[in-house]
């Protein structure tokens, strides 16, 4: 793969589960960077900003800063600069929605441009569900900074927002805009920052839909990994082929022709 210049990996599933390192990744990661090529993560987490898990991947060992990642959060607020915003999320990543005006729901006077999902958690109650339905009644707009339906941690898959999404879809007669993995506008962000074209870029994720065929429908060459939230039946009614099947990620330099 001699005309590949750059790398886009995604982080959870991929390099880590539950914020540790998967066996081989860190020296994957450095032998990848030692041959100069260009790398940015490319996340869908919304729990942690940008500057943690930076901060985190680096007390693991692996040559990352904050300006090596690109976040959903990130993403969504350049294209939701300005707007009003009921935000259902866990975790706090307010540092990273800079320049989103973020309503309080307990004022009776907040009625927002915007309903805003992130990622799933112990927030995601009937309550919450509820008022988010009645904004988007009112004519709020349904934004998702992803639709992951499930994620892997060390204690098995974990529901995410993506379920959530799909009833609010169907109860409200809307369809939710993503800002995240798959938009076609988040790979192209992450191709700006590394200034290369997508034939000269791998994309490496543990989801075959979001991560891996959406960036092949860019032109991007797909790398799907037998690690996180990996499932064969999923690539079986997958709406495409990875034009790669590893085992881990930290198979990767053997595929790009790299000494470890």
């Amino acid at each position: 793969m001699a005309s590949v210049r750059a790398v886009l990996i995604d982080i959870d599933g991929v390099l880590t589960v539950s914020w540790r390192p998967l066996p081989g990744a860190v020296e994957a990661l450095r032998a990848i960077r030692e041959a100069g090529l260009g790398v940015v993560l490319v996340t869908n987490t919304t729990s942690r900003t940008r500057a943690s898990i930076a901060a985190t991947l680096a007390d693991a060992g692996f040559p990352v800063t904050a300006e090596d990642i690109l976040t959903a959060p990130a993403a969504t607020a350049a294209h939701l600069a300005g707007a009003r915003c009921a935000l259902l999320n866990s975790g706090d990543v307010r540092e990273d929605l800079e320049g989103i005006i973020l309503v309080d729901e307990e004022t009776g006077d907040a009625v927002p441009d915007v309903v805003l999902f992130g990622g799933a958690g112990p927030e995601f109650g009937y309550a919450a569900l509820n008022r988010a339905f009645a904004h988007l009644q009112r004519g709020a707009r349904l934004v998702a900074m992803h639709r992951n339906l499930y994620w892997r941690t060390d204690a098995g898959l974990q529901l995410d927002a993506g379920a959530f999404i799909a009833g609010l879809e169907a109860a409200a007669g809307s369809e939710a805009e993503v800002t995240g993995k798959p938009a076609r506008a988040f790979f192209e962000a992450a191709l700006g920052r590394l200034g290369v074209e997508p034939g000269e870029a791998l994309m490496i994720g543990d989801d075959v839909e979001s991560d891996v065929l959406a960036a092949q429908r860019l032109g991007i060459t797909g790398v799907l990994v037998r690690t996180g939230k990996f499932l064969p039946e999923a690539v079986e009614r997958a709406s495409g082929r990875p034009d790669q099947v590893l085992g881990s990620f930290a198979d990767l330099p053997e595929l790009l022709g790299l000494a470890q």
